[in-house]
């Protein structure tokens, strides 16, 4: 489980985000990594109840805290939360998978949909809306599914895209270009000793959404089902 030392550290890096603060206060990250490495561990276990995760560790899933400052205008060289993708094969996988971001003052979340969606993959998405809305619908305006996952993130186009009307009945799904669903976590929760197994919980309300992604794009042998 998480404890107080790793949101305080989380904290202190945000206000003292340089790399000689960083290197003073190593064995506070460690620490705190390591918390975080066994979270997803025991959430790895919850979520292979019902995923398919052949040799998929926490280190596979983990993102590093280094930020890329490449091409940002924002030099700060760590990110002030840790975070995981939860799923077969890890980060690397380029699958739709199940999100964890851990970050201080209630901004923890599960999150999963379209986000950094080729333009390939939006044309799909596109053309099944068109062809059969409800069979996502179904998913996502279910009772359960909008209880647990009520914020909706991502951007949209202004009008409809091109080749489809402005008065389809389903224009504000083709106007998506990302469709990425969240559940927060405040920070008492964050630290409580089932908090893997709640994650867990969110994602098996999630994973119908993410098998009808994953099939849609990658064509993956099963068709989604009703959980």
């Amino acid at each position: 489980m998480l404890t107080p030392l790793t949101l305080d550290f989380l904290r202190l890096l945000k206000d003292n985000n340089n790399r000689d603060w960083f290197a003073a206060n190593r064995p506070q990250y460690e620490t705190a990594k390591k918390e975080f490495e066994q979270l997803v561990g025991n959430l790895l276990k919850d979520v292979g109840a019902y995923e398919n995760l052949p040799n998929t560790t926490a280190k596979d899933c983990i993102f590093r805290i280094n930020r890329d400052i490449r091409f940002s205008k924002n030099k700060s060289p760590y990110k002030s939360h840790f975070s995981a993708a939860v799923g077969p094969g890890g980060r690397h996988s380029g699958r739709i998978d199940y999100y964890l971001h851990i970050q201080p003052d209630n901004e923890s979340f599960l999150g999963a949909g379209m986000w950094a969606t080729e333009p390939k993959q939006l044309a799909k998405f596109r053309q099944e809306i068109d062809f059969n809305a409800q069979a996502l619908k179904s998913i996502i305006e279910a009772p359960a599914f909008r209880a647990y996952f009520p914020e909706i993130w991502g951007e949209t186009t202004k009008n409809a895209p091109k080749g489809y009307a402005n008065d389809h009945p389903d224009v504000e799904l083709l106007k998506r270009k990302q469709l990425f669903f969240m559940h927060k976590y405040t920070d008492e929760e964050v630290m409580k000793p089932h908090f893997a197994t709640e994650v867990a919980r969110g994602g098996l309300i999630i994973k119908p959404f993410c098998d009808f992604l994953n099939y849609l794009f990658f064509e993956e042998n099963e068709e989604p089902v009703d959980l």
